[in-house]
């Protein structure tokens, strides 16, 4: 495994996510609308989990974000927080970036006092979805609060 850093975001950092965010959508195939392509706060995340009870993280490697995830609280739900904008470019994946990124994320949610965390994808995200099955995320039949991300229609919830 090559060697890299996690740390959470600095001002610095806010282009590269939203290149890394955008380009691993495109790659995807995902729609821009209705996910966090299009999201307003894509482009200045350092200020937009500058807020209580949300912290994003970027994975550095040679001095260039590889990947990000974040936890913040939902819409309207105390107890429940969100597992957000979590990407990775193809270098950043399959040597468990993914999963401490996650660990780190869900470990702050507990930390902050929320009970369960939610998250949205979508269904051809299999890598994604195989890897929220493993931590222990489970389906749910609708969304929780109000992200705009109407195109992502896999649901998860975890105990925290």
């Amino acid at each position: 495994m090559s060697h890299f850093e996690i740390r959470e975001i600095q001002t610095k950092d806010n282009q590269q996510v939203a290149e890394v965010i955008r380009t691993v959508l495109i790659g995807a195939g995902a729609p821009k609308v209705g996910t966090a392509y299009e999201d307003k706060a894509l482009d200045d995340m350092f200020e937009a989990y500058n807020k209580p009870k949300s912290t994003y993280f970027v994975v550095i490697k040679n001095n260039r974000v590889i990947g990000g995830a974040g936890i913040g609280p939902i819409d309207d739900e105390l107890e429940v927080c969100e597992l957000q904008k979590m990407y990775f470019l193809d270098e950043a994946r399959g040597c468990g970036i993914g999963k401490t990124m996650m660990e780190m994320c869900l470990q702050k949610g507990r930390d902050y006092g929320f009970k369960h965390c939610y998250l949205e994808t979508l269904p051809y995200l299999k890598s994604a979805i195989h890897l929220y099955d493993k931590i222990g995320f489970k389906n749910l039949d609708e969304p929780m609060g109000t992200t705009g991300h109407y195109s992502c229609n896999v649901w998860m919830i975890k105990e925290l």
